[in-house]
């Protein structure tokens, strides 16, 4: 009775959040985060236990078949939703209904060949494993492309295993005993139907959250980008050198300011549109060039900055270089406009700043340091001490400079 009782519950919770991710999917245009497929693997499950108590007990039947069927299912399509929760492009009907067709072929044969119990033990051993494949996937999932979620996915992975390892018990009590273990008001059934119950309250609550989680990362993320380069704003790149400055090991930063040159006469001689153009190109250079824990900034108009993480005055002014050379030598291709077009950067660096709130100081250095090259010709980097020194010397040899 009271296993049955439990079964009722654990179907009513399953459907009931398999209409809510639904209309949470409906709400979310363009990227649904995998809501639609939670929601399908929640709906098979639910219609799997309604099938399993209609039932009554272990049969060979059509009930029972398509029973099963939708049980193996169902984690199928959650780790589907997971993939695209993640932003990974992946089918959904096509392979779901291949395992699905592939599994009813199996459970006739195993049915045949081998009797109701071996149906049962298989689909007890094929859940052991997928759960596990899940498992594993949440602890790759830590270690790279969800390293932002790391207790959340920790959470997943402590209750994805608790199934894998009931199903796991269940299926050498299967085994062991033979049908008598898959008894309504056997113990470990009790056991099995709470577990189940539990996570049929607990993950659909915790994968809202998740999306609401990652909308919210979402909104910030936007807050803290330039609209037009996608490189980080002034917004952004305080935020960022609050985290960096955080450790107490944090290293100083050089502040490479790059400005490009003679910038409005392409806005005036090609237009507007050929201006931003040229701009979402230099940020490409920059992006490319740039090493990993460095910060890309667009500090407003044809002005960019490079914040140079854990790097020594030497490496800075290399970087430096490298970027002067890569912007003159790139070639622009716009809209409109016969042949490419090409533009050159004038570059200043400030001294190494070791704090958040010393930035504005770092760009003042910076702008002096750029400008000083302007008047020196354009196309060239200039560091803060021959500024603060008066003298004009160019970076176009970096070792020799500094």
């Amino acid at each position: 009775m009271v296993a049955t009782i439990l079964v009722g519950m654990l179907c009513a919770h399953l459907l009931c959040f398999s209409a809510m991710f639904f209309l949470i999917g409906r709400r979310l245009h363009g990227s649904k985060m995998g809501m639609d497929l939670f929601a399908t693997g929640n709906l098979m499950l639910g219609l799997a236990y309604a099938l399993q108590s209609a039932e009554g007990g272990p049969a060979w039947s059509l009930m029972s078949v398509i029973g099963h069927t939708l049980t193996l299912a169902a984690p199928v399509a959650y780790w589907l939703g997971a993939m695209r929760f993640f932003g990974r492009s992946v089918p959904f009907w096509r392979p779901l209904l291949a395992v699905a067709g592939a599994y009813i072929a199996v459970q006739v044969l195993v049915q045949w060949g081998f009797g109701s119990v071996a149906r049962y033990a298989l689909l007890s051993a094929m859940m052991a494993l997928l759960f596990l494949a899940m498992t594993a996937t949440v602890i790759y999932g830590v270690l790279t492309f969800a390293r932002d979620l790391y207790g959340e996915m920790i959470f997943f992975a402590v209750l994805i295993s608790g199934i894998c390892i009931l199903n796991a018990i269940k299926f050498v009590n299967i085994v062991g005993t033979g049908l008598d273990a898959l008894r309504m008001s056997g113990g470990f059934q009790i056991v099995f139907y709470v577990y189940m119950s539990f996570l049929a309250t607990v993950l659909p609550p915790a994968i809202v959250w998740l999306v609401l989680r990652r909308l919210t990362d979402e909104l910030r993320n936007v807050a803290a980008r330039d609209p037009l380069t996608k490189l980080l704003n002034r917004r952004g790149l305080t935020e960022a050198l609050q985290r960096h400055f955080s450790f107490r090991k944090a290293e100083p930063a050089f502040l490479v300011m790059v400005d490009v040159d003679h910038f409005k006469r392409i806005n005036d001689n090609h237009g507007h549109q050929a201006g931003d153009q040229a701009l979402c190109r230099v940020a490409d250079v920059l992006r490319t060039h740039v090493r990993g824990s460095d910060l890309t900034v667009r500090t407003g108009g044809e002005e960019f900055a490079v914040i140079c993480m854990n790097a020594d005055a030497r490496e800075v002014a290399h970087l430096a270089e490298r970027l002067r050379s890569a912007i003159e030598n790139t070639a622009i291709f716009v809209d409109g406009v016969d042949g490419p077009l090409h533009c050159t950067a004038t570059i200043g660096i400030s001294r190494a700043f070791t704090g958040e709130d010393a930035l504005e100081s770092a760009m003042k250095e910076a702008d002096a340091a750029l400008y000083q090259g302007k008047g020196a010709g354009r196309n060239r980097v200039e560091m803060w001490e021959a500024v603060r020194r008066d003298v004009p010397a160019s970076m176009s040899d970096p070792q020799a400079s500094w």
